[in-house]
C-alpha cells in the first residue's frame, strides 16, 4: 500500500473545477482526495491515520496539474511511411495518380505485412512512448494495416502486451479490419465482409475493446457498416465508426441506430446527423490535425455542443495523413479551428475521451478515479492555446511516475 501526496499545485484543473494552491492525495493507483491544500484532511479512514505519515510527498512547484489526456482516435500499428505520397498530394497530384504511383492505404498494408513482428512492435512501442511523455495516459489504438485474420489478431495481442510494459499509456484496442478492401479480395467484397464478421469474436477473445468500420466512399457502405458493427456488438465489442469524413453516405445515422460509442471525424456532418447523434448519446470524436490536411471545412463542433453532443478529441495519427502524437497540440488546434474555449477543449481531451471509450474511471481527478495525472510547464490552462504543444513536465500513470 502506497500513499502519495502531490502538493504546492499552483492551479488544479480536475476536469470539472479549478482551484488554486491545491493538493492531490493518491492511494495506490486511485485518487483519494483533490482540492485546495487548506482543506486537505488530516486523516482518511482506511487509508491513512495521519497525513504526516504519507509515503511520498512531491512538491510540484506551483505548476498546472490536470488529468492525464485521452486520445480517442489513432492508428499507431503500422510500418513504413508515406511521406512521398504526402509530397505528391501537396503538389496537386490526384488520388488516382497517387495510387498509380504505389501510394494509398494498401501501400501501408503491403509494408506492414512484410515487416517482422519484432520490428513492428518496436516501432509501435516508440510511438506510444511519445504519447505518454506528452501527457496522454490513454490511447485508443486501431489495427487495420494487416487485414488478415492472423495479422489483425497479432496486432491486438501486441497492443495488450505493450500496455503492460512500464511507461506505456493505457490502451483501448480497436479492431479495424473493416478499414479498406484488401487487394487479394478484389472482386470478392462480400467474402471479405463475411470474413471480418467471423474474425470479430476472435478479436474480442484476443483482447480488443471495440470494433470500428471506415464508412465512406472507397471504403464501406452504411449497410455494410451496420452489419459489421452489430456483429461486433454481439461479440462483446463496443462499436465505433469513421463517419462523414469525406462524403455523407449515411454513416452518422447508422452510428446512431447501432448505438455506437463514438462517431469519428464528422467533417461532413449536417444538422440531421448531429440531431441523430445527440438523441442516441453517441460521442463525436473530432481530429483537427488530420482535418488540416483536408480541403473540407472543419467539423461543426459548436453545433454539436449546442445540441448536447459530447465531443472528444483525437490525433488521428496515421501513416498517410497525420503524424501528431501530441494531444496538447490537438487541444491548441481545437481552440483555433473549432472556436472552443480552452476549458471546452481540455474537457474534450479528458472527460470527452473517456465518454468516447466508455470508460468511467479516468478523465477527471475525483475520488475513486485512476491517478493518471500530468504536471505541465505552465501555471494556467490558457497556455494550451498559446504553446501549440504544451510540454508535460511530469506524468503519473496510476499514481506511478513515468520515467522520461
Amino acid at each position: 500500500m502506497t500513499v502519495r501526496l502531490l502538493t504546492n499545485i499552483g492551479r488544479l484543473w480536475t476536469g470539472t473545477d479549478v482551484c488554486s494552491n491545491a493538493a492531490v492525495l493518491i492511494h495506490d493507483d486511485r485518487i483519494v482526495w483533490a482540492g485546495p491544500a487548506s482543506d486537505l484532511p488530516q486523516s482518511v479512514p482506511g487509508i491513512i491515520d495521519d497525513i504526516v505519515d504519507v509515503d511520498h510527498v512531491e512538491n510540484l512547484g506551483g505548476g498546472l496539474v490536470t488529468p492525464g489526456l485521452i486520445d480517442a482516435h489513432s492508428h499507431p500499428v503500422y510500418a513504413g511511411n508515406r511521406w512521398a505520397e504526402l509530397a505528391m498530394r501537396t503538389s496537386g497530384s490526384s488520388h488516382s495518380a497517387i495510387t498509380a504511383a504505389g501510394g494509398g492505404v494498401n501501400s501501408t498494408v503491403t509494408v506492414t505485412r512484410g515487416t517482422d513482428p519484432w520490428t513492428l512492435c518496436n516501432g509501435v512501442r516508440e510511438r506510444l512512448r511519445q504519447w505518454i511523455l506528452a501527457g496522454t495516459t490513454t490511447v485508443e489504438a486501431k489495427t487495420g494495416y494487416h487485414l488478415t485474420r492472423d495479422g489483425e489478431l497479432a496486432d491486438i495481442r501486441m497492443l495488450r502486451s505493450l500496455e503492460g510494459e512500464p511507461s506505456m499509456p493505457r490502451i483501448h484496442a480497436t479492431f479495424l479490419a473493416a478499414h479498406i478492401l484488401p487487394p487479394e479480395f478484389f472482386g470478392r467484397r462480400r467474402d471479405y465482409i463475411e470474413a471480418v464478421r467471423l474474425w470479430a469474436g476472435d478479436a474480442a477473445a484476443a483482447g480488443a475493446d471495440s470494433i470500428d468500420v471506415y464508412c465512406d466512399e472507397g471504403h464501406f457502405t452504411a449497410e455494410e457498416a451496420r452489419v459489421l458493427l452489430l456483429t461486433g456488438k454481439r461479440a462483446g465489442l463496443k462499436a465505433r465508426m469513421h463517419a462523414c469524413a469525406n462524403e455523407r453516405i449515411g454513416a452518422a445515422q447508422v452510428a446512431a441506430e447501432v448505438g455506437c460509442a463514438s462517431a469519428d471525424l464528422l467533417t461532413q456532418a449536417n444538422d440531421d446527423d448531429i440531431k441523430a447523434l445527440a438523441h442516441a448519446g453517441v460521442t463525436a470524436t473530432v481530429c483537427p490535425g488530420s482535418a488540416l490536411n483536408s480541403s473540407r471545412p472543419p467539423a461543426p463542433v459548436r453545433s454539436m455542443l449546442e445540441r448536447g453532443v459530447t465531443v472528444a478529441l483525437g490525433t488521428d495519427h496515421n501513416p498517410g495523413q497525420c503524424g501528431i502524437t501530441s494531444m496538447p497540440l490537438v487541444i491548441g488546434l481545437a481552440v483555433a479551428m473549432y472556436g472552443l474555449s480552452v476549458t471546452e477543449a481540455l474537457r474534450a481531451a479528458t472527460l470527452g475521451g473517456a465518454a468516447a471509450l466508455r470508460v468511467g474511471d479516468r478523465g477527471s481527478l475525483a475520488p475513486g478515479m485512476r491517478a493518471d495525472i500530468v504536471l505541465w510547464d505552465a501555471d494556467h490552462e490558457g497556455a494550451f492555446a498559446w504553446a501549440f504543444g504544451l510540454r508535460a513536465l511530469r506524468v503519473w500513470r496510476g499514481g506511478v511516475p513515468v520515467q522520461p
